[in-house]
């Protein structure tokens, strides 16, 4: 009986140790509520918190291929692709509210192009079945046109300023700094419709592999206090043009030009995040918007199976309780 207790004693402080030398991997790419985690990592603050955590930079869909293959134990991610990341197998939980897009996200007109009803009968360049074709069919319907009313070309955000300026098509749509990049790299064209006529459409979260969130609960709560560090980092006047300095060396952006966009973003706060996981229809709660991402997923084709908010949606750690 003794013997048992010390090879039980044993096995729980070797997988103690084990859990400590393995850092949580998390995936992040270059929009500002997911880059703004890079101030923790200059800061040294994970280590101040006592946890390690390994911060690996990606483009935005390869984040999401790391996921979904195991390669990293979570993700800064759009909510509403995760559902998509979810139907097909790698299923997450949604532990923190990052952010949601309020103007970053844009549907950029070329030269001649001012309202989305100038779209009717043309091309649009996007990613197809990701969040600028969310935000293009609310922006249709918002004038009375419809998805057939435009012809989509799928096309991948990061070459969306080159494909603007090729002329092929009227419009394309991209997120910040892409979107930036477009608007500069083609002279006369223009923002037509963006996140901000819709706050709240496009929601982003820390999505974590549910084993990960079970086993290492204390070690993510820690890492979430964290970037509600960050977010108060870059909200302060007093300590912005810092935080401006460490994200826009980041992506390769002027600071000026970076501080100019901030507004694109907006960062919740812990109150916020709290605010915004309270159930509701609307788009001012994160299972309201997803019920709309959801029906978009469905109506497109991109998965069959209805994915249900409940299911991802995992507050405890910002809200208290299970």
């Amino acid at each position: 009986m003794k013997s048992g207790f010390l090879l039980t004693t044993l096995a729980l402080a070797c997988s103690a140790l084990t859990s400590l030398a393995q850092p949580l991997k998390v995936a992040y790419s270059d929009w500002p509520g997911f880059t703004v985690i890079e101030i923790a990592k200059q800061k040294g603050w994970f280590k101040e918190a006592g946890v390690e955590v390994e911060l690996v930079w990606f483009d935005y869909l390869p984040s999401l291929d790391a996921f979904s293959a195991g390669k990293v134990d979570g993700v800064t991610a759009v909510a509403a692709d995760m559902l998509v990341t979810g139907a097909n197998g790698a299923k997450s939980k949604f532990i923190a509210m990052l952010d949601y897009s309020n103007g970053g996200d844009m549907i950029i007109g070329k030269p001649g192009i001012n309202s989305l009803k100038d779209l009717k009968g043309k091309k649009v360049g996007l990613e197809v079945t990701l969040v600028e074709h969310l935000l293009l069919l609310h922006g249709l319907k918002s004038v009375g046109m419809k998805a057939s009313d435009v012809t989509l070309v799928n096309t991948a955000t990061n070459d969306t300023p080159q494909t603007l300026g090729s002329g092929d098509v009227a419009a394309i749509g991209a997120w910040y700094p892409v979107s930036s990049q477009a608007l500069k790299a083609v002279a006369n064209s223009k923002a037509i419709y963006t996140s901000a006529n819709a706050p709240g459409l496009i929601y982003d979260v820390l999505a974590v592999n549910p084993t990960s969130l079970a086993k290492r609960k204390a070690d993510w709560a820690k890492y979430v206090s964290v970037y509600y560090k960050c977010v108060d980092y870059i909200l302060d006047p007093k300590t912005q043009d810092d935080a401006v300095a460490i994200l826009s060396a980041k992506v390769g952006a002027k600071p000026a030009d970076y501080k100019a966009a901030i507004p694109g973003t907006h960062f919740l706060t812990l109150a916020e995040a709290k605010k915004v996981l309270k159930k509701g229809e609307g788009l001012s709660s994160i299972y309201g918007s997803l019920a709309i991402s959801n029906k978009f997923s469905l109506d497109n084709g991109v998965y069959k199976e209805s994915q249900k908010a409940e299911s991802y949606v995992a507050p405890s750690i910002i809200t208290g309780g299970k």
